[in-house]
């Protein structure tokens, strides 16, 4: 069994390099990435950055977990937030380049003074990836705690500091519960089969709004690792990409083949790798992160450093 410390660094890592491999890529549709595939890590690229350039993926993960080394507090993974983008607080390189539009509102909308778990979109239309891409430290945080209600609570809180709605929730929810077994050990495809039938006794428990779980059911009720790959998309609608980072995880023998298949599913490269990163991650182990990858990140030191901050905050 790894150290706590490794499966933090295992998943942090596992993100931020997952982003760093994606960035280059951004908007690049299925066809443009077959031809010719992502196989290393690059620079330049959509976004014209250096090699080893994370995202906004890995700057909010980063703040989630800058805050949580000093205890749970919503307020403060708001003002953290609200950091990043107003004064480049957890940035790669100085300067925000890259943020979502519902996220944006909100960090805007708690500047305005809101209430930080009521400043995410509520709509259908605010479903983005943007708080499934940054809730890994969670999985951490919440390795003891046994109360499913308590676990539900605090990953709806998080989420909807930029995403309120109940499928940004839910998608949310069901990565940190399958991590949950990932961080105890368990085998990738036993741990995917124990979360189904418990998550959606919660649901229905819960009263959830059926229609929307049942949107879920390529996860909850079928396999989604025997999906074809042309049944599975990286955009950045929040379900695609949780069924992307379940799919690229069970169907690779490594972090690299796993991180590699999220990037080539084109669209929004960097979150669908980001987030299946911090699965095969937190899985593989972080020595299993090919080193090169590591080593080229933008502040690859600072980044080490937090870890063993936010390991210590756990201890």
């Amino acid at each position: 069994m790894k150290s706590l410390l490794e499966q933090i660094k295992g998943g942090v890592f596992g993100v931020a390099v997952g982003d760093a491999l994606g960035v280059p890529y951004e908007f690049l549709d299925r066809d443009q990435m077959d031809k010719r595939p992502a196989r290393d890590m690059i620079g330049y690229g959509t976004h014209n950055q250096p090699e080893g350039t994370w995202s906004d993926d890995s700057s909010l993960t980063f703040c989630l977990m800058d805050s949580l080394c000093n205890g749970y507090d919503l307020n403060d993974i708001a003002s953290k937030f609200a950091a990043w983008f107003y004064e480049n607080f957890w940035t790669p390189r100085g300067f925000v380049f890259d943020i979502g539009i519902t996220t944006k509102n909100a960090i805007y909308q708690y500047k305005r003074g809101m209430t930080p778990d009521l400043c995410g979109g509520l709509d259908e239309y605010s479903n983005g990836n943007g708080s499934l891409m940054r809730i890994l430290p969670l999985v951490y945080f919440l390795k003891d705690e046994s109360n499913i209600n308590t676990r539900y609570d605090i990953i709806k809180r998080v989420s909807s500091i930029t995403h309120g709605h109940l499928r940004s929730v839910f998608s949310c929810f069901i990565y940190v519960e399958y991590t949950l077994l990932l961080l105890n050990g368990r085998d990738k495809f036993e741990a995917y089969e124990a979360i189904k039938k418990p998550i959606l006794d919660f649901a229905i428990e819960n009263d959830f709004n059926p229609k929307e779980i049942t949107l879920f059911s390529r996860i909850l009720e079928e396999d989604i690792s025997k999906q074809d790959r042309f049944n599975i998309k990286g955009t950045g609608y929040v379900l695609r990409t949780l069924e992307a980072s379940f799919w690229c995880l069970l169907n690779s023998e490594s972090y690299e083949e796993a991180a590699l298949k999220a990037v080539n599913l084109g669209e929004d490269t960097d979150t669908t790798a980001a987030v299946t990163g911090g699965l095969a991650g937190l899985y593989y182990g972080y020595n299993t992160i090919p080193e090169t990858w590591k080593l080229q990140l933008a502040r690859f030191e600072d980044i080490d450093d937090l870890i063993e901050r936010f390991n210590e905050s756990l201890i």
